[in-house]
């Protein structure tokens, strides 16, 4: 299924009307993962920012590249994820919720930031709007993550992407 130009600009300014609150969604996300961000640096890795995050969001509703509509969530969610430059050895939406070394789990997420259920993944478009994009029943979409459907499947987690200084024994073009 291919997203048509109007769902691209719908999509993206979603991503970009947080404005005002988006500041204050970053700045308590700082206080809230002070504590990951410690962790973190002690192990010589970075979470990934917020521009990092919409480089993330960007490579999502980047129309020119085809997907397969057979593509499961976390497929998808791996290959937005390698088209932004983030590499990471492919990990179902189960694993993702258990937790793995690529990412670590944040309370208050950001654009770009995977939001896990057991059994599906999806990346976060608008923290305040409480949209993820995913691959959905309907086809590859935008949802609410607080929609009936997805408070049935349990709590969501939500994680974000870990930059190390080291991958696969090559420096790690994302850190600066």
């Amino acid at each position: 299924m291919r997203l048509d130009q109007k769902a691209a600009a719908f999509l993206l300014l979603c991503a970009l009307s947080s404005g005002a609150a988006a500041a204050r969604e970053q700045k308590q996300t700082a206080a809230t993962d002070s504590h990951a961000s410690k962790a973190a640096k002690h192990s010589k890795a970075a979470l990934i920012g917020r521009d990092d995050g919409m480089a993330i969001i960007s490579a999502a509703l980047d129309t020119r590249t085809r997907r397969s509509q057979s593509a499961d969530c976390s497929h998808l969610v791996h290959a937005i994820y390698e088209r932004a430059g983030f590499e990471y050895d492919y990990a179902s939406s189960s694993d993702l919720y258990a937790g793995t070394d690529e990412f670590r789990r944040v309370r208050r997420p950001q654009p770009g930031d995977l939001v896990v259920w057991p059994g599906h993944v999806g990346i976060v478009v608008n923290p305040a709007q409480r949209s993820f994009y995913s691959a959905l029943n309907s086809g590859l979409g935008v949802d609410a993550y607080d929609a009936p459907y997805w408070k049935k499947r349990g709590h969501e987690r939500f994680f974000r992407f870990v930059k190390t200084y080291m991958t696969l024994g090559r420096a790690n073009p994302h850190l600066q």
